[in-house]
């Protein structure tokens, strides 16, 4: 049964209609239980965010790109009846904008943007000759633009909810004060250098409309897998994300703003 809603929403999804969810398709989200919506849910980081608030018993809105590929996530979705995939690629403003319209009596507690798009480890280290400027254009629309679309949109949802809260995926790679200081990785350093300046500003409207708005570094995680190259002194999904959810649930109003590290909770300068 649960694999036919889930069949049935994807095909809703697909089609350009601006109506709401009907009660079948949103039937794996419960009430009474918080939401949480994940960007990128597919793999690495994402994924490991649903596998835990799966665990945590919350409902789950997770987007993919592609989600007939993203075998993973669809059997967490086969043993919990609370996660809902739906197909999103973040830079397709209209695609989310009908997301948010086919969504709009749904409250979100946690909005999560994680999506984004990370250089290759052997093209990481190439100098300013080796620049793509189609990557740094496309970094820009998927790690900057992006997020500040996703929080335009879904800002309504997540004010509406208990917790009212949106998390952004960034990194310390887009700080002038702690990114590593040689030339390496010039279209995704400064494509969150831009996301952190997007939310910073952000940051002077949410507690207008009663929301915490936080940035999380995440540390340097294997997203590769045990087949993928490895780097060095990167950490794996499990503890970097079981350190962001624990921070996340105890954000505050105070918090507001703030570039947070997954470590401690420290501030991380920008």
């Amino acid at each position: 049964m649960h694999k036919f809603r889930y069949g049935l929403l994807l095909l809703s999804l697909t089609l350009l209609s601006g109506t709401a969810l009907s009660d079948t398709e949103r039937a794996g989200l419960e009430a009474g239980k918080p939401t949480v919506m994940i960007t990128g849910a597919n793999r690495g980081i994402g994924l490991e965010f649903v596998r835990q608030y799966s665990a945590l018993d919350w409902n789950i809105i997770a987007t993919a790109r592609n989600p007939k590929k993203a075998k993973e996530l669809k059997a967490l979705a086969d043993e919990d009846p609370n996660i809902i995939i739906v197909e999103l690629d973040v830079t397709d403003h209209t695609r989310i904008d009908w997301l948010a319209e086919t969504y709009q009596d749904q409250p979100i507690d946690i909005l999560l943007s994680n999506a984004g798009i990370t250089p290759k480890y052997a093209s990481a280290f190439r100098r300013v000759k080796g620049v793509d400027f189609n990557m740094a254009s496309k970094s820009f629309e998927v790690n900057a633009a992006g997020p500040l679309k996703l929080s335009q949109a879904f800002m309504k949802h997540v004010a509406a909810s208990q917790q009212k809260k949106i998390v952004i995926i960034s990194s310390k790679a887009g700080s002038f004060e702690v990114s590593p200081k040689m030339p390496m990785m010039y279209s995704y350093r400064a494509s969150k250098a831009a996301l952190n300046m997007f939310m910073y500003t952000l940051a002077f409207e949410t507690p207008k409309q009663g929301v915490t708005l936080a940035l999380l570094s995440p540390g340097q995680v294997n997203t590769m897998g045990p087949d993928g190259p490895k780097v060095p002194n990167a950490i794996e999904p499990p503890e970097s994300v079981s350190k962001m959810i624990a921070i996340m649930d105890g954000l505050t109003p105070e918090d507001n703003g703030r570039f947070i590290s997954y470590v401690d909770g420290s501030d991380i300068g920008w």
